[in-house]
């Protein structure tokens, strides 16, 4: 039977881009091979899983403002995941109400 690996929560850091229209989120991820990150964007949360052949990262986080999911770009390189997932606009969706 094979021994189940040990799961840890990897260090992650969250701020907004210089320009405040990106949620950017750096994820220390080290050891993994990049094919091997499984990273699934909502617009109000994420979670990811990435293994190696020792330990498995396992992570989900709530985000403090919606994104858009759909854009979200995923960069990973010696062992830093970076993430930059561009804020929704709020009032995209909003319905133009008729006043009588």
């Amino acid at each position: 039977m094979a021994q189940e690996k040990i799961k840890i929560s990897p260090e992650v850091c969250t701020y907004n881009s210089e320009d405040d229209k990106k949620l950017i989120i750096e994820v220390e991820v080290p050891g993994v091979d990049g094919k091997d990150i499984d990273l699934r964007m909502l617009d109000d949360s994420f979670t990811l899983g990435a293994a190696r052949e020792d330990l498995e990262y396992t992570l989900a986080l709530s985000l403090c403002c919606p994104v858009k999911a759909d854009a979200t770009k995923a960069e990973y390189h010696n062992g830093l995941l970076r993430i930059e997932a561009p804020y929704r606009d709020f009032m995209e969706n909003a319905v133009r109400i008729k006043v009588a």
